[in-house]
């Protein structure tokens, strides 16, 4: 059975995007690029709601091309262009870089996706990630806190039908005073 993580850059407050899905605050230092690199790196797949998708695709199937862009970047990109990724869109009919589409019930292919043989699969969006969890198929989660109040927006959680009791297993910080903190799903 693969596990699921759920990790992202999030304000203090617990936001994920201000309002007007602004993540500028959210820039990460090299050192933090690098760990979410080498997540990536270890992530067999990847799946990704409509929104984080469009962000995703805008950037990084030419950002290693881009001018000044660091090794850190250019591994990034060609580690992002060339790995599996799962689309869940209704309102989407087109994702290319070796990504499939799926548009039925999001809760049903990640519970068979789950299932499978394989490594790690990486979630991301919040409103994909939220019936995830819902659904309690997240076993990981993974958050990069900002010192940095952005009042709303996009929030890391969504609501939830029950308690989902965590085990924190690593703490790190990073420059500019951001603390990561894992967390294993309680089963």
């Amino acid at each position: 059975m693969r596990r699921l993580i759920y990790g992202m850059n999030v304000s203090l407050d617990g936001y994920i995007a201000a309002p007007g899905g602004d993540i500028g605050w959210g820039v990460p230092s090299d050192e933090l690029f690098q760990f979410w690199s080498d997540q990536l790196e270890a992530t067999d797949l990847t799946l990704y709601g409509r929104k984080l998708w469009q962000t995703m695709s805008s950037h990084w199937p030419t950002g290693d091309q881009q001018p000044g862009a660091t090794p850190a970047e250019i591994g990034f990109a060609r580690r992002w262009r060339d790995m599996s990724k799962v689309v869940f869109s209704s309102t989407i009919d087109k994702v290319d870089w070796n990504t499939r589409l799926v548009s039925g019930d999001a809760v049903a292919e990640i519970t068979r996706l789950r299932a499978e043989d394989g490594g790690p699969m990486d979630i991301g969006g919040a409103s994909l990630a939220g019936a995830a969890m819902r659904a309690g198929l997240i076993d990981e989660y993974v958050l990069a806190t900002t010192p940095v109040l952005v009042g709303g927006g996009t929030p890391f959680f969504s609501a939830l039908d029950n308690w989902v009791n965590l085990n924190l297993v690593q703490t790190r910080t990073f420059p500019g005073g951001v603390v990561l903190n894992r967390y294993e799903t309680r089963r």
